[in-house]
């Protein structure tokens, strides 16, 4: 099957699964997503959710975080996975924010890449579920169903990026990136999946992909190409 129609078949399957998105992390502007977004590396959404609520109350805006000691925030946050560092971070990020662009969250890739603790993914959410900017964020799940439906090698999440955007037109980014999260959560999960019986797997992946995942017990990314060892030198 061409790239192209296996394409069309995804987006089909996933309006008729999803034909609403809403957004995971809870939040009322860009600022309440970009902390719970922060807050959202190696955590699920469900925790975020939890914490986000007393932290929000304390600190609606980044003058008020940037005026919080990490410590208090740290305690706020205390069930939050990397919490110290998370802690750190969201008041160094709220501080700049003041420094910088007058407590605003810029809309700007590079200007949100430079905030303390945001990184490519993090700026991409921001830019994509607060101001409606076309972008395509990969996280584990869409990193794994891309690379389980054949749409990317797989080796780096920034090479599943460049092929998902070469694959879908710009106007359906958003709303992609949304209903795979959906999807993988609800179908397609990384242990204990039977690609033959997923709606999307069954057909997308290709046989070497379903024989691999039926012998390791679940997923794994591709290994890199391995390096090649320097050809001998004949003996003189």
């Amino acid at each position: 099957m061409k790239r192209a129609d296996k394409a069309r078949r995804i987006v089909q399957i996933l309006d008729r699964l999803y034909p609403e998105v809403p957004i995971p992390l809870a939040h009322r502007d860009p600022f309440t997503l970009l902390v719970a977004v922060m807050l959202s590396a190696q955590t699920t959404d469900k925790k975020v959710n939890e914490v986000t609520p007393a932290l929000f109350a304390r600190a609606p805006d980044a003058q008020a975080l940037a005026a919080m000691d990490p410590a208090e925030v740290q305690e706020i946050i205390r069930e939050v996975g990397l919490a110290p560092t998370k802690a750190r971070h969201l008041v160094a990020m709220a501080r700049q924010l003041l420094e910088d662009h007058g407590g605003e969250v810029p809309r700007d890739f590079e200007a949100l890449c430079a905030l303390p603790g945001v990184g490519r993914k993090t700026a991409q959410v921001v830019l994509a579920q607060a101001f409606g900017e076309p972008a395509f964020p990969v996280d584990t799940h869409i990193h794994r169903l891309a690379t389980r439906w054949g749409l990317t090698s797989g080796r780096s999440r920034e090479q599943t990026e460049r092929d998902l955007k070469r694959t879908f037109d710009r106007s359906l980014w958003n709303r992609l990136h949304l209903q795979m999260i959906h999807f993988g959560r609800a179908y397609c999960p990384a242990r204990g999946h039977d690609l033959e019986q997923c709606p999307i797997c069954s057909w997308a992946a290709t046989k070497r992909r379903k024989r691999d995942e039926k012998r390791w017990g679940g997923w794994r990314p591709p290994r890199g190409k391995r390096r090649q060892r320097p050809e001998r030198q004949p003996r003189r």
